[in-house]
């Protein structure tokens, strides 16, 4: 967010939130296992899906729309928002897990909720287009979305 600000997270700014996501998501075969709405930042963690899936594209995408929706209250995004490619090490599973636990634990961190009651604040999910039942703090949750991103890898974003 420029400067910071804070003021424009709400209820119904998340809801649009997950509506241009989903959209850019679907538009540029992205899965998204966590996001984090804080009151003056956003944090996604990204992968494509299909090879030709474009993740920088998608971003521009999604934050063409969020600036659109912003400007009506007021608010828009940093020119250069933070972005970090994983390195191979940090896709391995067991560390892709756990840096989606470190974005899922900011609102711990900032003492939005107590010591572990990340998941229940209510800022913070997943999305895949098309599976809305998936919830990223169940404890079968990275057994299902690894089964939904292998199918969708294997037939492309359709519908069944």
């Amino acid at each position: 967010m420029r400067d910071r600000h804070t003021g424009w997270l709400d209820p119904k700014f998340y809801y649009r939130f997950r509506e241009l996501l989903t959209h850019s998501q679907f538009r540029f075969a992205i899965a998204c296992p966590i996001f984090c709405l804080m009151p003056d930042h956003v944090h996604l963690m990204w992968m494509g899906i299909l090879d030709s899936s474009d993740q920088k594209l998608a971003m521009r995408h999604l934050r063409r729309r969020l600036n659109e929706t912003l400007s009506r209250i007021g608010f828009e995004l940093q020119d250069q928002p933070y972005d970090h490619v994983l390195r191979e090490d940090e896709r391995q599973e067991a560390a892709f897990i756990e840096t989606c636990e470190y974005i899922a634990r900011n609102p711990e961190r900032a003492a939005l909720v107590g010591v572990d009651q990340y998941a229940d604040y209510p800022y913070s999910g997943c999305l895949i287009p098309g599976y809305p039942e998936l919830r990223p703090f169940e404890p079968d949750f990275w057994t299902r979305f690894d089964r939904t991103v292998s199918y969708l890898r294997k037939n492309g974003v359709i519908h069944v």
